[in-house]
């Protein structure tokens, strides 16, 4: 395949003599408009006010360039890059399986692991597996979901309601932000879980 449209060549932001354009829509260091100026003119007054000529936006005709000091804003935007980082939540999603004719006592387990999953800020995805007649008989998984989501009420809210999918039935269990914020603040003071 053969393209006509070519795409920049580098990612990398022009600055200075690497812009090669007649002329750019300049901005000035405090942000003000100074207007459509030649190239050498924008230059010029980089050189003289000890800044660099920055290429801010490359598609626009003619492209827009400002005054600034350069190294100085690659640091802060690669500051508030790291700041982002550390401010974003990964979300875990942990899997607890269960059949419609489940006892009591394996219910009760499969609970217990569901309210540690929730206690520990983690989404829960419940699925109900049926097999052979069980498939005509999809109300008995929605009333044990429905039991299980009752039971848990108090950590975790129901993220997404019990849905068919094949010979399964899904619901997603998510815990409470109140919840997420007292398990951080007791995870230090190194209280035990009394189980």
């Amino acid at each position: 395949m053969n393209s006509d449209q070519g795409g920049p060549i580098s990612s990398e932001t022009r600055i200075n003599d690497r812009i090669r354009v007649p002329e750019v829509r300049l901005v000035g260091p405090n942000g003000e408009q100074v207007g459509i100026v030649r190239i050498e003119d924008a230059l010029r007054l980089a050189q003289e006010s000890d800044l660099d000529l920055v290429e801010v936006a490359p598609q626009a005709r003619p492209p827009v360039c400002k005054l600034m000091d350069y190294g100085k804003y690659k640091y802060e935007s690669a500051q508030k890059a790291r700041e982002s980082r550390r401010n974003q939540q990964l979300t875990v999603i942990k899997e607890q399986k269960l059949r419609p004719k489940i006892d009591t006592h394996d219910y009760e387990t499969k609970k217990r692991n569901v309210v540690r999953f929730l206690e520990h800020g983690n989404k829960v995805k419940v699925t109900i597996m049926f097999r052979g007649r069980e498939q005509s008989r999809p109300e008995l998984g929605f009333r044990l979901l429905q039991r299980l989501a009752d039971d848990v009420a108090e950590l975790g809210f129901v993220e997404a309601s019990p849905k068919q999918d094949g010979r399964n039935m899904i619901m997603v269990l998510a815990p409470h932000k109140v919840q997420k914020a007292r398990q951080r603040a007791t995870t230090p003071g190194g209280e035990s879980d009394p189980e």
